[in-house]
């Protein structure tokens, strides 16, 4: 589908691999936060290997924006059948829609699926260029009748052309940790950073998982073999598991994705008696000295395993290797003791019908207030010692 929107023609793709790689790429890091997740790679690993495609509840609708032959726009929209994989969560719009006897699927969404990374969503060469993004969306979710919009973990360039354009804003919080000059390069030093419960109750959960007989390895990048990720995969499926769900990506998935983004990987492997029991996975970014927190899963449980392949060892990979930020995934204010502190996140929502519209605005005003006073409640309980 072509649409003109004043003097751009917009595309709308239903496979990433009809994108052009380069274009794509380079439209990413021009823009304010950049993540790997958002490569065209990515989704194109998503898509190929079936774990977000129409079968799936992800119909992907990628919008294209041409000047001439340039690409100077684009996002991954995707038309959602549910709202799994999302985590921003609007099950009670839906119920609510249901109850009225108003469809609430499908709906349109821009997001990187099972990823709650903030970052770039609307790639755009410019202002002008971004605010027609936001319009061939809207022209899209009005064209195929759809009861609502959605712009998932957006930066303030994209908040802010959304807000523009009438989209109604949510705030979230996530916890993440953060570099600074004067942070050492040790992870001893960082942890007498910490006030002394909080250094001690680490130490204590450390040491619990060496006297059970666990180390480490680490793998980055190339390092990580094929046998690597068949033990990761295990690890990983076992945790879905645990929950009694199903996992979201497919292990063909990560052999594309550790195909097209090897540099992108760190995998921390647990030894017990030289037998493999645990893996962690993280995503780097090495231009931005940047470390996301992905999946992780074990054999069995070990009492405080977690916290260290997740958290101390992450940490620790960290600080020596002068990473500036490490972002340990949605939700969990537990992470404040280990030294992730509140960082505020957020998301932009149109809907059509104007009466769930107004419903929805007092109801996103009300929480947007509960959860600025969240975070001044946080910021109140910080866990480094006093300067």
């Amino acid at each position: 589908m072509n649409q003109g929107v004043a003097d751009y023609v917009i595309r709308v793709a239903t496979d990433p691999h009809d994108l052009p790689l380069q274009a794509w790429n380079d439209l990413l890091r021009a823009q304010e936060l950049p993540t790997p997740f958002m490569r065209l790679e990515y989704f194109q690993a998503l898509h190929a290997s079936g774990s977000a495609v129409a079968s799936t509840g992800w119909q992907p609708q990628f919008l294209s924006l041409w000047h001439g032959d340039e690409l100077v726009g684009a996002c991954p929209a995707y038309l959602k059948s549910h709202s799994y994989g999302e985590y921003v969560f609007d099950w009670a719009w839906a119920d609510a829609y249901a109850r009225h006897g108003l469809h609430y699927y499908p709906k349109l969404l821009v997001a990187v699926p099972f990823t709650p990374v903030p970052g770039a969503r609307l790639l755009a060469r410019d202002a002008a260029a971004r605010d027609a993004l936001v319009r061939g969306l809207q022209a899209l979710a009005a064209q195929l009748q759809l009861s609502s919009a959605h712009v998932l973990f957006c930066n303030d360039a994209d908040m802010a052309a959304l807000q523009g354009a009438g989209w109604l804003p949510r705030h979230n919080v996530q916890f993440h940790w953060q570099n600074t000059q004067q942070t050492p390069r040790e992870f001893k030093d960082y942890l007498a950073s910490l006030q002394r419960d909080k250094r001690k109750k680490i130490q204590q959960e450390q040491r619990r998982v060496r006297e059970a007989g666990v180390r480490f390895e680490v793998r980055e990048g190339p390092q990580i073999s094929a046998q690597d990720w068949d033990f990761f995969y295990r690890c990983y499926t076992l945790t879905y598991r645990a929950h009694r769900s199903t996992p979201y990506l497919s292990r063909s998935f990560f052999a594309e994705a550790s195909r097209q983004m090897a540099q992108h990987w760190l995998m921390f492997i647990a030894y017990r008696e030289g037998e493999r029991l645990a893996a962690s996975l993280l995503a780097l970014d090495p231009e931005r000295r940047t470390a996301y927190g992905r999946y992780w899963g074990a054999l069995e449980a070990v009492p405080c395993l977690h916290f260290d392949a997740c958290y101390y060892q992450p940490l620790a990979w960290c600080l020596a290797q002068g990473y500036q930020r490490f972002e340990g995934g949605a939700q969990g204010e537990h992470k404040m003791a280990r030294g992730l502190m509140p960082v505020g996140t957020q998301s932009a929502h149109r809907l059509a019908h104007p009466q769930f519209r107004d419903a929805v605005a007092e109801f996103l005003a009300r929480e947007g207030e509960a959860m600025h006073d969240y975070v001044n409640e946080l910021e109140q309980h910080q866990p480094f010692r006093k300067a």
